[in-house]
């Protein structure tokens, strides 16, 4: 068994992670390697985030909303030990492959090329280290003609469709979330856990090559498969579901909205008899199916906010559950920081960073028993000392190395 296995079960009897004794070096900014990076250190990875002397990852900049620190910054880096290194400095180059040689994992999603030019790809590291897993996450991929793009997440967003289907008839809408880096994020995640256990088998590493579009158009498979053949896509309805109607915002008599969602028949029923209480809808043939439902919403809507008029929205939900239809509150981001089923589910916690504690959700997939890694969010150069020494670099040669700007 592998000695740093042993020593954290030696630490923490009974608490072994998934992937203690895993380290990954990361070369990585903004949002889809750092959350692909992240959920590797929950699992409990030792995560190497090496970073630009003075500025760092960039994502450090994007706002100061976490007590001075940014949003973006605190949700995908905590756990991690932050070195900072230049690495087009020759000698900082020799420790960072110093670095990759010890490593299990190294992930990167610098500019196109970067990787290579410092000597990182798959061609320059398959020799050295035999077993090491390579993920390169990027726009577009490695080959073809949009290989050296820039790409960002709503460049993606746009590349791969989602803005065409998003947003109301009038208006393209971007998702308000970094959709295309978390898509990206979580298949550099699973493929990288894929490598792992490939490589127990093997006992041979992995190149993972991982564009962004390549993710999100995966993600774009059903409004994809809706348009098959030069077939009309998905119309963009605002907070409605393209194609199954009523499903999403509908306004009662106090001012306020309800979300709900019919999924067959016998629901469209029951809606119909217990909630609207208008039986004549059920077989009218404007309604009679979801493809007429879905032709004619705007008269469905008029019937339907018409029945609300005379009701509250909390009257409104609760005639939907009591006719067991799905429905949903519509929260703010206040809202969410004091939702009750995730506080009745124990899911806040707080973990450390340079500015004291801060709340930070546990993982959504936990293993009965085993406590997900909830360490600090680093500083700039935070680990830099600590990891060069482990990799023999003395006291000495660290003043000197910090004093050329290498660190």
């Amino acid at each position: 068994m592998n000695e740093q296995i042993l020593a954290a079960l030696e630490a923490r009897p009974g608490a072994v992670r998934p992937l203690d004794g895993i380290t990954v070096v990361s070369l990585e900014h903004a949002i889809a390697a750092p959350f692909a990076t992240r959920q590797l250190a929950d699992l409990g990875a030792r995560v190497i985030k090496v970073e630009r002397p003075g500025s760092g990852d960039f994502a450090r900049g994007y706002d100061k909303r976490v007590d001075g620190l940014a949003s973006h910054f605190v949700w995908t880096n905590r756990s991690k030990e932050s070195v900072a290194l230049d690495v087009k400095n020759p000698k900082a180059g020799k420790l960072l492959l110093d670095l990759v040689q010890n490593a299990d994992v190294l992930v990167q999603n610098l500019a196109p090329g970067a990787a290579a030019r410092l000597g990182l790809s798959e061609e320059a590291l398959r020799e050295k280290c035999p077993r090491l897993i390579i993920c390169d996450i990027s726009g577009y991929g490695a080959s073809g003609p949009h290989r050296d793009r820039k790409a960002y997440d709503l460049l993606i967003q746009s590349e791969a469709g989602f803005l065409s289907v998003t947003g109301t008839p009038e208006e393209r809408v971007k998702a308000s979330i970094s959709l295309a880096d978390i898509c990206a994020g979580m298949y550099a995640y699973s493929g990288i856990l894929s490598a792992l256990l490939l490589r127990e088998k093997t006992g041979k590493g992995s190149h993972i090559d991982l564009s962004m579009l390549e993710s999100l158009a995966e993600w774009m498979s059903y409004p994809l498969y809706y348009a098959y053949k030069g077939a009309p896509p998905p119309p963009r309805t605002g907070a409605s579901h393209a194609t199954i109607f009523p499903y999403g915002l509908f306004g009662c008599g106090d001012g306020r909205s309800v979300m709900f969602g019919l999924q067959n028949e016998r629901e469209w029923a029951t809606f119909c008899l217990e909630v609207l209480q208008r039986e004549h809808l059920v077989a009218d043939p404007r309604f009679d199916s979801n493809v007429q439902r879905a032709q004619n919403r705007m008269e469905l809507t008029a019937e339907i906010e018409a029945a609300f008029s005379d009701d509250t929205a909390e009257g409104v939900v609760a005639k939907l559950d009591a006719a067991g239809i799905a429905n949903a509150t519509v929260r703010d981001m206040a809202d969410v920081w004091s939702h009750p089923q995730l506080e009745a589910r124990n899911r806040w916690t707080e973990v450390e960073s340079p500015v004291g504690p801060i709340p930070a959700l546990l993982p959504p997939a936990q293993l009965d028993g085993v406590a997900p890694r909830m360490d600090a969010v680093p500083a700039l150069g935070e680990h830099t000392a600590k990891v060069l020494r482990e990799l023999g670099v003395s006291e000495a040669d660290i003043a000197e190395l910090c004093g050329e700007g290498v660190k």
